[in-house]
């Protein structure tokens, strides 16, 4: 008896500290003018109907909630994990889980198996078929070859198909190239770039380039590409569709996700508003499971790359409190996705404020009908920066083009820049549902070549600063231009020939001044067209 109080004490103990690690973030100001559609969180759709049950393991917040949505047992408590479909239709899903009983319950976690689960349906319910080994945080992708690859902290496992019985468990590698490694190399996220490579996001938010998913991994960026606000950063997870990449990161102390967008998985912008935060799994009779953490977010995309499906890994308390044989646990949920338009601008000639008419294409697709089912005088299209407050350009007139529909706006009010390259549109259908989308722009290069620096190297001898800098881009490079500044000046600079993809060159610069040797701090700045493509601070020589 004595001990059993004495653990209950310590349970609620940890709780009550626990709890204070909750920080609420303040909003900008300015949030509370974006209108319907801007934010990512907009984008969630009810939950489909499923079975619901009350007096089930959980707080009063998740009763009556649907258990065959996602993957619920009542011995199993479960984190992670995303979807991969099969020519079959079967939906595989690869999720982590411990028996619910387990010692120090949920901080039993890192002990977990990962589990491959079946369904029929994307939503669920998912059913077991085997475990693939130890691992946590699991994120499965497929690569070119076919065969499937399910990261877990620290490895991998792989298989020649879903199915497989049986898994081979390796370790990646890394080149962090001179670089600092940003927060460790844990909760990877994996997009497949167009040429079958892959760029990969780590836990810190730093960028790595792997050329075909499994070969080293190269680090690209040398800080986070996260947003530049308070947070306490994990759980990204990123995704490339038929126009641009997307990022998603999680601020768990805050409980609140930001949104972000790229052409080429660099270089980022961060859209207002909430990504998601605790509350966004609903049900059609405006009914909600409030869990009360929300975390591993992953997608799941429809040919066109749209996300159509996010999977949330939820607890029902503070993890701390998840305590071995009670009423707390754990499970993955599955929240549908409007999916957004397939849209495209027809100028030829790039967009600026002089710009009279911005012509957009809304392509038809199954169920959807733009000539019928858009509210013309609703749209608003340009950069985000105006469209998500509502305001934009507006339309003019529209015609038909096949089953598309082509909208006519002015191009007064769109906000688009030269460094545009998805501007997005917002508006309704005639029966008052969210409209959103990105345009393709048909004169930006949405496969840049991406020019990369290693660390300078001093050779004495020869008083010559070795330089090595590589392409990490889809396409060639063209003729450009990169300084070496040592104490705030320049000491060196010389032209980069044009590279093809993946190809690297080794320059050889002959410095100025004496600020040079093993130790020197150097900054490595890289122009294309009086560009800057890439600006990186080598402080002293990093670890490989």
């Amino acid at each position: 008896m004595i001990r059993r109080f004495f653990a209950g004490f310590l349970a609620s103990a940890l709780c009550v500290s626990l709890a204070a690690q909750v920080t609420e973030r303040p909003r900008p100001e300015e949030w509370k003018q974006l209108v319907p559609g801007a934010r990512f969180m907009d984008r969630f759709l009810p939950m489909p109907d499923g079975v619901k049950k009350s007096h089930v393991w959980g707080t009063d917040n998740v009763q009556n909630r649907y258990v065959d949505n996602g993957i619920e047992q009542d011995d199993m408590s479960f984190w992670g994990g995303n979807i991969l479909q099969t020519a079959d239709g079967k939906y595989h899903l690869y999720v982590c889980g411990w028996p619910e009983r387990s010692r120090n319950g949920h901080m039993f976690w890192p002990n977990s198996t990962v589990f491959h689960a079946v369904s029929d349906r994307l939503s669920g319910p998912f059913r077991i078929q085997n475990s693939i080994g130890k691992g946590h945080n699991p994120e499965a992708f497929r690569l070119a070859d076919g065969r499937v690859v399910v990261y877990v902290i620290d490895g991998y496992y792989i298989a020649d198909s879903e199915n497989s019985p049986v898994w081979c468990y390796q370790q990646f590698d890394f080149d962090a190239r001179d670089r600092n490694i940003i927060e460790g190399l844990s909760n990877l996220t994996f997009a497949r770039r167009a040429d079958g490579s892959y760029l990969m996001v780590c836990r810190g938010g730093g960028v790595w380039i792997s050329r075909d998913g499994l070969s080293t991994y190269q680090q690209i960026t040398d800080k986070r590409v996260y947003p530049a606000v308070e947070g306490r950063f994990e759980d990204p997870v990123v995704w490339r569709d038929s126009l641009q990449y997307h990022l998603i990161v999680n601020d768990w102390l805050g409980r609140i996700a930001f949104y972000q967008r790229s052409k080429d998985g660099i270089h980022w912008v961060t859209e207002q508003g909430e990504a998601y935060v605790p509350g966004i799994s609903f049900h059609k009779d405006g009914e909600v499971e409030h869990w009360f953490k929300y975390e591993r977010a992953k997608v799941f995309q429809d040919p066109d790359g749209r996300a159509v499906q996010m999977n949330f890994a939820v607890i029902d308390t503070i993890k701390g409190c998840d305590q071995p044989g009670d009423r707390h646990s754990s499970k993955n949920i599955c929240v549908p996705l409007n999916k957004g338009l397939l849209l495209s601008v027809l100028n030829e000639q790039p967009i600026t404020a002089s710009t009279k008419r911005i012509e957009v294409k809304i392509k038809a697709e199954p169920g959807f009908s733009p000539q019928t089912d858009v509210d013309i005088e609703s749209l608003r299209f340009g950069s985000f920066t105006e469209v998500n407050f509502g305001r934009g350009s507006k339309p003019l007139k529209t015609r038909k083009e096949g089953d598309d529909l082509i909208v006519v706006f002015s191009g007064k009010g769109s906000g688009i820049m030269p460094d545009e390259f998805a501007p997005k549109l917002i508006g309704r259908t005639t029966n008052g549902e969210l409209l959103y989308g990105y345009a393709r722009l048909p004169y930006v290069d949405y496969a840049p070549a991406l020019l990369s620096a290693r660390r300078p190297q001093y050779n004495k001898e020869q008083g010559l600063l070795k330089l090595k800098i590589s392409n990490f881009g889809l396409s060639a490079s063209r003729p450009s231009q990169v300084e070496v500044c040592c104490g705030g000046k320049v000491i060196a600079s010389g032209d980069i020939k044009p590279l093809s993809p993946y190809e690297e060159v080794e320059l050889a610069l002959k410095p100025v001044g004496t600020a040079t040797g093993a130790d020197s701090a150097y900054e490595v700045i890289i122009r294309t067209d009086g560009q800057e493509q890439e600006r990186v601070l080598f402080r002293q020589p990093a670890a490989k």
